[in-house]
């Protein structure tokens, strides 16, 4: 799926849509890179994740990337499109998409068990939802914006039947450990200048992100990535 050219990594295929042209451009700025303080090198990588785009689809590499994970746990065959249009297996899914997860909302709309709910009207550590009602739960880079992970976590696995999946997206900088942003200045995701409460940062993942998995329930997980470290997905097994 991956690889080196140029000293860049560069992907070969959007496991969306299939295309092979891509562009990159920056996304973070000064501020919250003083913020998290980030060196060059992890600025880099998470400017590639948020910021090195399809040019046909749009998606970017988060999105790409988490897609790949689901078609890899459920052992789909071909593009995530196309799956979500017409493989039984994926069809036959109950769904759940907590707020919108990047650029794939469109095609998980198109599967008949979907659900979309979003922030204020559900509460990711309150869910009002009944016990084991969903096969599939996905969202992306929502995580790190909830004051209790641990207990949205919890939630997620409290909706899934036992061996469904929730597979999701989180900003990880792998070479150091999570940092809470309890005492620190308020740090905000999104643009410059964003500075709504949904959008606010409660922590900064790093390596040790799976140890909240496993202590909200989950019996396993996976980690997928197309480039690493710019891309990684998890996928947490109920």
């Amino acid at each position: 799926m991956a690889k080196l050219e140029n000293d860049l990594q560069s992907i070969e295929r959007c496991p969306i849509c299939g295309a092979s042209s891509f562009s990159r451009g920056p996304v973070l700025w000064d501020a919250l890179v003083n913020e998290w303080e980030l060196t060059d090198e992890q600025r880099r990588y998470i400017d590639d994740q948020q910021g090195l785009c399809c040019d046909s689809c749009k998606s970017n590499l988060r999105s790409m990337t988490l897609a790949f994970a689901i078609l890899r746990t459920l052992e789909l065959p071909g593009l995530f499109s196309d799956c979500c249009a017409h493989n039984g297996t994926l069809r036959e899914k109950r769904v759940l998409e907590i707020n919108e997860a990047g650029s794939l909302t469109p095609y998980l709309k198109l599967l008949p068990g979907h659900l979309l709910i979003s922030y204020p009207e559900y509460d990711l550590q309150q869910l009002k939802l009944p016990d084991a009602r969903f096969d599939l739960v996905v969202h992306s880079d929502t995580l790190e914006h909830i004051p209790n992970g641990l207990q949205a976590l919890r939630e997620c696995r409290r909706v899934l039947v036992s061996g469904g999946c929730l597979a999701y997206t989180i900003p990880i900088i792998p070479d150091r450990l999570t940092r809470s942003r309890a005492g620190l200045a308020s740090s905000y995701h999104g643009q410059e200048a964003t500075n709504r409460d949904d959008f606010l940062v409660h922590r900064e993942y790093g390596s040790d992100f799976w140890g909240e998995i496993l202590e909200a329930g989950f019996n396993n997980f996976r980690v997928y990535s197309i480039v690493y470290p710019a891309s990684l997905a998890i996928v947490a097994i109920a």
